[in-house]
């Protein structure tokens, strides 16, 4: 094998070094010149090929890497993922798969993922993934690799920060892509709704049940599906799920037999998991389970060099929605959208430009984001010298800071208000508040209302 691929690259130019065990690789990986690529097998003498990706790891962080096998296991390949390898290639494989990876892994371009700031792709359903910044070209980075590894993946993140537009882009990078994607909100239907959603149901398995209904389980067979809030899921419908994972086997509510399905699980919380474990809101078996690879993405707000790029994206796709004219993004507005910390993420850029487009009017959005009109008394007033004055900018902050955080207290008064008045059904409570329901998980998360009332509980 040594001998066949620096025959094989040197065919193709490229300088090639062999060497015949890990212990080699690392000894030659201390001095220079360092190579701009490592081709590392798995199965080696004296050390194995994932133990050799952490020697190297640990002395050369930067080097690129890629892992030959001729065993094909997910779990090695998650491992050599998570230590850093760049790709997985198992053998045999033809020359093409080798110039592919190389491709990707040397250039030009890197793919989709290193097209230069402002990489669009398209996923259907009019969702995009954008990466304008090293923080996503490092999610799609991860992405790519685990795409093509059939294990299921754990998605992390704050609510509206893309989770969906992760998991379609992983569907479109695996070997499943041509099969179906869905998606189920594990929050949005009732424990009884939402098992026969996910698994189906026979004839007089409930009232009104006249006919069969094969569930998404069944619907995605071949393809992937997104449990979505699978935090909310509750514990009875968990452990089925646990069974869905181990034994790729379930029955329909009112079954008798079960039925065997071939699908790629993808989970997506805005909770924090940890949390809801030691909260025993969620099965540490299912956890384990799904977090064969976990994703995190990170909120708008760490990634404000997106923030141009996304703005034009969305007004470009509602101008042409809404059959009108795309409106510019004037240097005020743009540093007023750059400073704006973004608490809902995607959704709430992409909520502010749909209203800029509709309303047309630069002051009122402007007003949205906190941003003082010109000559306005909120302006941060100057010095006698014609500079900035500090203590004025601070003032005009902590005004804005003070009407926000009054602004929060009413909204949480109004949301614990109606809690109480519907005994705690946040179902009620979000139709009574005229939001939706995952709304109101989110505003209760964001100020706390949960927490309040149990500290409340223990100090009676």
């Amino acid at each position: 094998m040594l001998r066949y691929l620096g025959t094989l690259l040197a065919v193709d130019s490229y300088q090639v070094e062999t060497v015949s065990s890990g212990r080699q690789a690392v000894d030659r990986l201390q001095h220079d010149p360092l190579p701009d690529l490592v081709l590392l097998d798995v199965l080696m003498p004296e050390i194995d090929g994932l133990e050799t990706l952490e020697r190297i790891r640990a002395l050369r962080p930067e080097l690129k890497v890629v892992m030959l096998s001729c065993v094909s296991e997910p779990r090695k390949i998650v491992q050599a993922i998570r230590l850093g390898a760049c790709d997985y290639i198992t053998k045999p494989f033809e020359k093409a798969e080798l110039d592919s990876a190389l491709l990707r892994v040397l250039g030009p371009g890197l793919e989709s993922v290193e097209k230069g700031a402002g990489a669009v792709e398209e996923l259907g359903d009019d969702r995009y993934f954008i990466a304008a910044g090293k923080a996503m070209q490092a999610v799609h980075a991860q992405v790519s690799r685990v795409a093509a590894v059939d294990v299921p993946v754990l998605i992390l993140g704050e609510s509206g920060s893309g989770k969906e537009v992760i998991a379609r882009l992983i569907h479109k990078l695996s070997p499943r892509a041509r099969g179906g994607f869905l998606k189920v909100n594990c929050a949005a239907l009732p424990s009884e709704l939402l098992e026969s959603e996910l698994f189906g149901y026979e004839p007089g398995a409930f009232t009104g049940a006249t006919r069969s209904k094969p569930g998404k389980f069944e619907l995605s067979n071949r393809g992937t599906i997104l449990l979505d809030e699978i935090a909310e899921m509750p514990p009875a419908l968990q452990a089925k799920l646990l069974q869905v994972l181990q034994d790729r086997q379930f029955s329909r509510l009112g079954g008798r037999t079960n039925i065997t399905v071939d699908v790629r699980i993808l989970a997506a919380t805005n909770v924090n998991i940890k949390q809801a474990l030691a909260d025993g809101r969620f099965r540490s078996d299912l956890y384990y389970r799904l977090n064969a690879f976990t994703l995190t993405l990170p909120p708008l707000r760490q990634r404000q060099e997106e923030i141009p790029l996304l703005l034009r994206h969305f007004m470009a796709r509602f101008a042409a929605r809404y059959a009108r004219a795309s409106l510019p993004f004037s240097p005020r507005l743009m540093e007023a959208c750059l400073g704006y910390s973004w608490p809902g993420n995607l959704r709430e850029l992409e909520n502010f430009v749909k209203r800029y487009l509709i309303l047309g009017d630069e002051e009122l959005v402007l007003g949205d984001l906190g941003a003082p009109a010109p000559g306005s008394a909120a302006a941060p007033p100057s010095d006698p010298l014609g500079g900035p004055n500090p203590a004025g900018e601070r003032a005009a902050r902590g005004l804005r800071s003070m009407v926000r955080s009054l602004t929060g207290e009413a909204e949480a008064e109004a949301i614990a208000r109606a809690l109480e008045a519907t005994q705690w059904s946040r179902k009620r409570a979000a139709r009574l508040l005229q939001i939706s329901y995952k709304a109101l998980l989110y505003k209760m998360r964001q100020y706390g209302i949960g927490e309040r009332v149990a500290s409340a509980r223990n100090s009676e």
